[in-house]
């Protein structure tokens, strides 16, 4: 099987163009190929991650990846997939996200003398001239077909910034300037890139000889990637101070068995027969796999130690109901008391186990809630602090989460 052939049976490609080209240049170890990271965070979260698997995918057969970090794109805000306008960030904000960025890359690409390349956008974009944008590039983008876009056609009822609606032109002109200086003859992104992507290739089409152009590939990033990014404590972060290690295997522990298989193709590097072979499985076969895929993911982020302590801690807390000793813990501090007491709904937000009191609401009123074995009774359950001392007690939400809380 083919490199190509490989991503289309992981799963990975959504659509391209030129599709006979882009296969002979993956399977050739011939393409330098970029996708775009926006940092509007201080850490890449697991929706980022199917990116980072194809970017070390591509690179294990012989291609050259380009991080691009978008110091640039960055104080624009890309709109694709918003219902309003992202929250402007600082040059400050930017650059330490950027510098984040690249710390938690290196674990997956290999930045070595002569192999990936980390570029960040706003050391071309800006520097250019407005009025030499426009003449340059703006005349070879239509707005009639902007405005067909996906990517604009959610924001026109709520109203789109003139400052977003620039996003395309200056992600396009991103390709149109590795192209040129670096050799970067593919682009990547996901479906929701799709029409900034085109713009791309079209730029290059225009300016530069038929024959040179760009080409293009889409992941089911948006659909899958982004859905992964997120549950109802909020984002799974791979940095270890936002997401403990065996916060983060538990996530993967815990997933939807429907999306188990899916998630060992995209995501991991074990081999597709092995996979294959766990098509029939059911049942507890079933926690095997998410075990398995836990473990995978959890050393590819956080290395095989801390994979294994991860599954041991899960391990030794189902086979015991809740020893105290492999559980996360959360600890108070008199701040977070309000009368010598605090509330289950504020604990539940403190211990990140929901990511507001509005959730934390819905789940004691469902009756996913436990302290100490008990079903908490009601929302106005009130934990004083000579409860919380010492040992403290056992938080259990759902069937699978626990967190031990004390001060």
């Amino acid at each position: 099987m083919t490199t190509y052939e490989e991503l289309k049976a992981r799963g990975l490609i959504a659509q391209v163009t030129d599709e006979e080209e882009i296969a002979a240049l993956i399977n050739e170890g011939k393409a330098t190929f970029y996708i775009g990271f926006d940092p509007t965070a201080d850490s890449l979260h697991v929706g980022h991650f199917m990116a980072l698997s194809l970017m070390k995918r591509l690179q294990m057969a012989g291609n050259r990846p380009i991080a691009l970090l978008g110091g640039g794109t960055g104080m624009v805000g890309d709109p694709s997939g918003r219902t309003d306008m992202r929250q402007m960030m600082t040059t400050e904000r930017i650059e330490h996200n950027c510098a984040c960025f690249k710390k938690q890359m290196s674990r997956f690409i290999d930045f070595g003398e002569g192999k990936a390349l980390m570029l960040n956008n706003a050391d071309w974009l800006l520097e250019l001239n407005y009025i030499e944008l426009l003449r340059e590039v703006g005349a070879c983008f239509s707005v009639n077909n902007m405005l067909r876009a996906d990517c604009y056609k959610q924001r026109m009822e709520k109203g789109l910034s003139f400052l977003e609606f620039n996003y395309m032109i200056m992600q396009s002109y991103d390709f149109y300037h590795m192209f040129q200086t670096v050799g970067c003859n593919l682009q990547c992104g996901g479906d929701d890139q799709w029409s900034n992507i085109l713009g791309g290739t079209e730029l290059i089409r225009r300016k530069l000889a038929e024959d040179a152009y760009g080409m293009t590939i889409t992941l089911l990033l948006t659909s899958e990637g982004k859905k992964m990014g997120k549950t109802q404590a909020g984002a799974v972060w791979l940095d270890p101070e936002k997401t403990s290690p065996y916060d983060f295997y538990q996530y993967w522990r815990n997933i939807d068995d429907a999306d188990v298989l899916k998630c060992l193709r995209m995501l991991t590097f074990l081999p597709l027969s092995q996979i294959d072979e766990m098509d029939q499985w059911e049942g507890a076969q079933l926690n095997t796999a998410k075990e398995i895929l836990a473990f995978e993911l959890t050393a590819l982020v956080h290395g095989q130690a801390e994979a294994e302590r991860a599954q041991a801690a899960a391990r030794a807390l189902f086979a015991t109901g809740g020893d105290r000793s492999s559980m996360p813990s959360t600890q108070l501090s008199a701040e977070d008391l309000t009368d010598g007491m605090i509330g289950i709904l504020d604990l539940l937000v403190k211990c990140g186990l929901t990511p507001s009191k509005a959730e934390a609401r819905r789940l004691v009123q469902q009756g996913g809630v436990e302290v100490d074995g008990e079903k908490v009774p009601d929302i106005t359950l009130q934990i004083p602090a000579e409860t919380l001392a010492g040992e403290g007690i056992t938080i259990k939400k759902g069937k699978k989460v626990f967190r031990r809380v004390f001060s």
